[in-house]
């Protein structure tokens, strides 16, 4: 009879302290969207901002991915770029909550809600306590390492609610003047800004300068800002974990380059010997005679 009584009285405290937690959670929205409509935002100003933010260097640097897909390249904001957006248009309230914790699984909600228009995208989305690496599936129990997944695969659904807030056209010039910056180089050298690219994808991913001028086409010597702007979007795929790196750079690509003319010169021709020695002994294996006017095959 005591225990019933306990656990009723514990699922009634329990009761209170959710009621409680919702009903503070539900002030505090209120409070937001108060002080938004008190303070609504000034369009150009926030759109001068933000372009004022692309300006930078170190952001222009992260603000654009690109992976390819099937035949074409797809290009877009990167995360860091969607949270300088938000943070500058302003009245805009976005995050990720994990809703669930269930043993092997987490399913959590990522979320972007202007509070002056009352326009709300949001993601309900499951994430497994697992990880591949070198090709395993590896389980996850550590409550650091779940959190810091959860959290990876919310970014890039917070970055696709945001930018469904955002009007299309502040993104799309926010984008271009990403690439007026990184093309400008702030004043560095290309050269310098080259190599760096180049000591950042070997520390980082492995990948060596002879697969980066396979992937171009040509060497890095000349390269222009076009291409290093391109160079950075592929880094920032790879790091937001948009694409792979062999999408980018298969792993038998450098391995199957053309050899030189020299060496391909030399095979040829001892091709060439190989297959004249095989062909000798046919001939002399084999003789045509006229047998009553008519040409015959006769084995020597």
């Amino acid at each position: 009879m005591n225990n019933l009584a306990n656990q009723f009285e514990n699922e009634q405290n329990g009761g209170v302290i959710a009621q409680s937690s919702s009903s503070r959670e539900m002030e505090e929205v209120k409070g937001q969207i108060f002080m938004a409509k008190q303070f609504p935002r000034n369009v150009f100003q926030a759109e001068q901002r933000i372009l004022d933010n692309c300006k930078r260097q170190s952001l222009a640097q992260v603000a654009v991915y690109r992976y390819p897909r099937g035949k074409q390249m797809v290009e877009g904001p990167s995360i860091r770029m969607a949270e300088v957006l938000a943070q500058n248009w302003g009245n805009l309230s976005f995050g990720i909550k994990e809703l669930e914790q269930k043993p092997g699984e987490s399913t959590a909600l990522a979320y972007a809600w202007d509070l002056e228009t009352n326009v709300r995208q949001e993601k309900v989305f499951t994430v497994k306590h697992s990880r591949k690496a070198k090709g395993k599936i590896q389980k996850l129990d550590d409550p650091r390492d779940i959190y810091e997944l959860v959290a990876n695969n919310g970014a890039r659904r917070v970055r696709a609610c945001i930018l469904g807030v955002i009007p299309g056209d502040i993104v799309e010039k926010a984008v271009d003047e990403c690439k007026r910056t990184m093309e400008g180089g702030n004043g560095e050298p290309l050269k310098d800004r080259i190599n760096k690219s180049l000591q950042l994808f070997k520390e980082k991913y492995k990948i060596t300068q002879e697969q980066i001028e396979e992937r171009f086409g040509y060497s890095v010597s000349a390269f222009t800002g076009r291409d290093l702007y391109d160079l950075g979007t592929i880094y920032n795929s790879l790091k937001d974990g948009i694409g792979k790196v062999e999408d980018f750079f298969p792993k038998d690509e450098v391995q199957n380059k053309p050899k030189s003319d020299l060496s391909s010169a030399f095979q040829q021709e001892e091709g060439n010997k190989s297959g004249e020695d095989k062909k000798a002994p046919q001939k002399a294996n084999k003789e045509d005679v006229k047998v009553d006017g008519e040409q015959a095959s006769l084995n020597v």
